[in-house]
């Protein structure tokens, strides 16, 4: 059904500002109804929490872009039997399901403005090549997600352009038109393009290759319905990733967030269930965690922890652990954990290294606090090798660099985009052979995370430390703890001691095991009240931005 040329700063990147303010600036007094409606249905969530699927227990997933992967037949596109040839690739870090960026046909490179909604976009492969890569993919148990792009079509789609040439057109009413440029949307009139066929405009949020598709009339919403179903059955994804869902309905003078827009996600999301149910559907809803909390209980599963990610990001780079867990525990405390996910950066965003000043140690950093938090979290393809990348937005999305040779093992021939400069030593093949890569921490981390109970499913619980620059905190399942101790300032740090308050561990005596390496640490005694007083977890200083990973192992006898 629904699909713009390149990406050109209003088509991509001008509504993403940094997190907090991209929705901030924006939101209207309708808006602010459908936040205390949605925070209101909150309330009982905890208390009818749906079982979690056995899949997203330790769960991770990774996100792809196919055209950057890896290229098969030569040509400088990836594509997808050359995303078949490295799932192993993608089993072997310990992903258990992926997020493919549109891989429907579009006019442009990053497929966010799709022509034809049943079909895969030819650079790629055929359907067919869809298919088997699915298979393939469930054979190794990941699931697989699209991202399904419904606030706009591309202005190239067949609906858009009988509606643009003939005003008699049923799929007039697809598209809002207007003889004027209204003053209403997030950036005044520049969200309403001039017609080339008549003395007219229409509305695109995103940019003029991007025609806004109008929820408000039910054929859309219906098709929107049907394309689910052609994916779900036909092509037999696992669920979707829905791209900039806040812009789905306007209704007035609300253009962003509105309650139509809540509405029709609690409609697609039943209709998606009833076609294949557990079906996982995570939505792109930038923005502080009071714009994401209106977004639940009964539309998407999931939503991206934009906050999480600010805040992770922000903690590394400033060397305080002040606000590193304050959302974290939020969002524990009203939701399952599969059901919201906190990540680093993303397709849009400056990618971490870049962001972290290419500091490999503050990304080490980022990694190891990021999987060992709760939620379901994301990490971008080339995130866990340390890839570089900013702005424009090509620069971002970058060829996978698989080896030090050129076309950076990516391709035989010449990348559809040139590698970025440091490929030759930030790449697979160089960090698979080094232990202590960025690469091999990811692997160690995700299977951890995965295999470890208290880190797959544990209950976060903040912890005091004696130091600013020390962030404390354990996962707790039941008995089992992992005690996390990083230290995130640029000089070592001496005399760190650890408290808590009553409660927080079971009676007795608690023997550390370092899952990462290196020393264990020293005991640690629980009292009758179950808190933690002045443990020093090791005798010495803790490196500049090293982590401590500690499994918690009541000892034997050691009960008081």
């Amino acid at each position: 059904m629904f699909s713009g040329q390149g990406d050109s700063p209003r088509c991509r990147s001008r509504p993403r500002r940094s997190t907090a303010s991209r929705v901030a600036g924006l939101r209207t007094a309708a808006l602010g109804a459908a936040e205390l409606l949605a925070c209101a249905w909150l309330t009982p969530l905890t208390g009818q929490q749906a079982a979690a699927p056995a899949w997203t227990r330790g769960a991770v997933c990774y996100e792809v872009f196919v055209r950057s992967f890896f290229d098969s037949n030569g040509d400088g596109i990836g594509d997808l039997n050359g995303l078949i040839e490295k799932l192993d690739y993608i089993d072997t870090l310990g992903a258990d399901c992926i997020w493919l960026m549109p891989v429907a046909a579009s006019p442009s490179y990053h497929g966010y403005d799709v022509s034809n909604y049943y079909r895969v976009e030819p650079a790629y492969g055929s359907n067919d090549d869809f298919k088997r890569l699915v298979a393939e993919a469930h054979r190794r148990g990941i699931r697989v997600l699209v991202d399904m792009v419904l606030n706009h079509s591309s202005s190239e789609h067949p609906y858009f352009q009988a509606a643009l040439h003939d005003t008699t057109s049923p799929y007039r009413a697809w598209y809002r038109f207007s003889p004027s440029p209204l003053g209403n949307g997030p950036h005044g009139g520049d969200d309403w393009h001039r017609s080339p066929v008549r003395d007219e405009y229409y509305y695109g949020v995103f940019w003029s290759g991007m025609p806004d598709l109008n929820y408000q009339t039910p054929a859309v919403r219906e098709e929107a319905k049907k394309i689910a179903t052609f994916w779900l059955r036909d092509m037999d994804v696992d669920g979707f990733r829905l791209d900039a869902v806040p812009y789905l309905v306007e209704e007035g003078a609300c253009l962003m967030g509105c309650p139509g827009t809540h509405a029709f996600l609690h409609e697609y999301a039943a209709h998606v269930d009833s076609v294949k149910p557990g079906a996982y559907t995570i939505g792109e809803a930038w923005g502080s965690i009071d714009a994401m909390l209106p977004y639940y209980p009964d539309q998407l599963t999931s939503y991206f922890g934009f906050e999480l990610a600010d805040s992770l990001l922000s903690v590394v780079r400033d060397g305080s652990a002040a606000g590193l867990l304050a959302g974290f525990l939020r969002l524990q405390d009203t939701l399952p954990v599969y059901r919201w996910s906190p990540f680093l950066s993303n397709h849009d965003q400056t990618r971490v290294l870049t962001a972290l000043g290419g500091d490999v140690t503050r990304a080490k950093l980022a990694a190891t606090l990021l999987l060992t938090l709760p939620g379901l979290p994301f990490i971008y393809y080339g995130e866990e090798i340390g890839m570089t990348g900013d702005k424009p937005d090509p620069r971002l999305r970058t060829p996978m660099q698989w080896s030090p040779r050129p076309g950076v093992g990516f391709t035989t021939g010449t990348p559809w985009e040139a590698p970025q400069p440091d490929s030759m030593t930030a790449n697979v093949a160089v960090e698979d052979a080094d232990p202590a890569s960025l690469l091999n921490l990811y692997r160690r981390l995700i299977h951890l995370r995965k295999h470890n109970d208290a880190l797959a499913t544990g209950t976060l619980v903040s912890l005091s430390a004696t130091s600013t620059r020390i962030a404390a905190y354990l996962r707790r399942a039941g008995s089992h703890a992992v005690l996390v101790v990083a230290n995130l300032g640029a000089a070592p740090a001496a005399r760190v001691a650890i408290g808590s308050g009553a409660d927080v561990l079971p009676v007795g005596t608690y023997t550390p095991r370092n899952l990462l390496g290196g020393p264990s640490g020293a005991r640690l005694r629980v009292g009758r009240d179950g808190q933690i007083r002045g443990y020093a977890p090791v005798a010495g200083r803790i490196g500049p931005r090293q982590t401590l990973v500690l499994d918690l192992v009541l000892a034997k006898g050691g009960r008081e």
